[in-house]
């Protein structure tokens, strides 16, 4: 099963980390990844601390824990290449929610990750 397969099919959640450039760390709930291709995934994020850490370091770790006993998930590492502002972007790509209630009230983002290294949840994997 390819990775953009995975995040499709497994349930669970998932944990955004970042940094800004002093290395002061943030982690925040977000849904799972949306796919690109196999190498290019976005997040959708208003303009809020995760947002603004990426302004200043483009590094980021997705913590994916899959849903049922034990421990499974992977973890993503990822490098932000660019971002849109765009509104029909954001509703194309959400899964299941509805921003017209947010409607000029909150900035939407698309934010876009390469993926350096993927990793199972527990152990350095192969």
């Amino acid at each position: 099963m390819n990775m953009s397969e995975y995040f499709e099919k497994t349930e669970g959640y998932g944990v955004l980390a970042t940094a800004d450039s002093s290395g002061k760390v943030n982690a925040a709930v977000y849904a799972r990844p949306h796919f690109i291709d196999e190498t290019t995934v976005a997040f959708i994020m208003g303009e809020r601390l995760t947002h603004g850490n990426l302004e200043t370091n483009p590094h980021a770790a997705y913590l994916f824990i899959q849903s049922g006993k034990g421990y499974s998930g992977k973890r993503l590492y990822l490098t932000k290449i660019r971002e849109e502002l765009n509104d029909e972007l954001v509703a194309s790509i959400c899964r299941r929610c509805d921003y017209s209630m947010h409607k000029g009230q909150m900035t939407r983002h698309v934010v876009f990750f390469t993926v350096e290294k993927v990793l199972p949840l527990i152990g350095a994997g192969a």
